[in-house]
């Protein structure tokens, strides 16, 4: 007896199109947006008794940097970061402060 064996290609993560995985890649990049921004904001708390001598702030939000993605386990999410300028660093000869977070 000779038996037929079909071989039947699985389809790849970056292929699926799954209504279910679609609902939770945008539920973790809302979750992951939202993470970044708590983090941000509590440290911007934090610091938020550091004073320049002129009396302005010493870190402050200044927008948000280029998405970028992260890998997590139902596949890549895309998340800006949020950067945060310390005005402390600042450069004499420029007057800008330096980014950091």
């Amino acid at each position: 007896m000779t038996r037929e064996c079909k071989v039947l290609p699985f389809q790849h993560p970056e292929e699926l199109d799954d209504p279910l995985t679609s609902v939770l890649r945008e539920g973790a990049r809302r979750l992951l947006a939202q993470a970044v921004e708590a983090k941000a904001d509590a440290l911007l708390d934090a610091m938020g008794e550091e004073r320049l001598p002129d009396g302005r702030a010493r870190v402050v939000q200044h927008g948000h940097g280029p998405e970028r993605t992260i890998q997590t386990g139902i596949g890549p999410v895309p998340v800006k970061q949020v950067k945060l300028r310390d005005r402390g660093f600042a450069d004499a000869a420029t007057g800008g402060g330096r980014t950091a977070w």
